[in-house]
């Protein structure tokens, strides 16, 4: 089955072809041909997921999902939160600059606390008729949680975003200590990836 994944970060592409496996053929935004910097003005991972989503759907008339993840710090009130990728400011995702900022603001606070929260948009483009000539779609959005806490300095070379200084329940490593394999089995992505999947086995 073919769908198309609304990014064109290598990272994310990667992470989620790696999840689904060889079940399904996930397409990029490059690969339809779409180099648009999608809007992502929303407030909340929800809205963000969906905009991307309908944005391609809108344009490109085909089935597609996009997703949007937060790191929500409980200290920090959730933020990070839907802010995440541009924390420090700038126009460009610096996860250097955004981990220094996260870090400085923690500064000796003991309460660590974390959530990496991924929302996946799906907007299923269903024919009406056997001949295709009218359709409908379907909006379905699915949730993966992973919680752990914020370490105060680097651990790790792997992964990326905020995986050096995020270390899930359970673990004495970081995301970027892990590695890809445990990652892509236990991560916020994962989780909300797997029910996507398992919705798309039952269409």
């Amino acid at each position: 089955m073919k769908i198309v994944f609304a990014t064109n970060n290598q990272h994310k592409l990667e992470e989620i072809r790696s999840i689904l496996g060889h079940r399904f053929e996930v397409v990029s935004l490059s690969e339809i041909g779409c180099h648009e910097d999608i809007p992502e003005t929303g407030t909340t991972l929800e809205e963000n997921a969906l905009m991307k989503a309908q944005y391609v759907y809108d344009h490109y008339h085909v089935s597609c999902f996009a997703d949007d993840t937060g790191l929500e710090v409980d200290a920090l009130d959730g933020a990070p939160g839907v802010y995440s990728a541009r924390y420090a400011g700038g126009e460009g995702h610096d996860s250097e600059a955004n981990m220094t900022k996260l870090l400085s603001e923690l500064g000796n606070n003991n309460n660590r606390k974390a959530r990496f929260r991924t929302v996946i948009a799906l907007i299923e483009k269903k024919d009406v008729c056997p001949c295709g000539c009218t359709s409908i779609k379907q909006i379905h959005r699915f949730e993966g949680i992973v919680n752990g806490q914020i370490i105060r300095e680097r651990r790790g070379g792997e992964g990326f975003g905020y995986d050096p200084i995020f270390q899930p329940d359970g673990y004495t490593q970081t995301f970027a200590e892990l590695g890809a394999d445990v990652k892509n089995q236990i991560s916020h992505r994962a989780k909300a990836t797997q029910k996507l999947a398992e919705y798309l086995q039952k269409i």
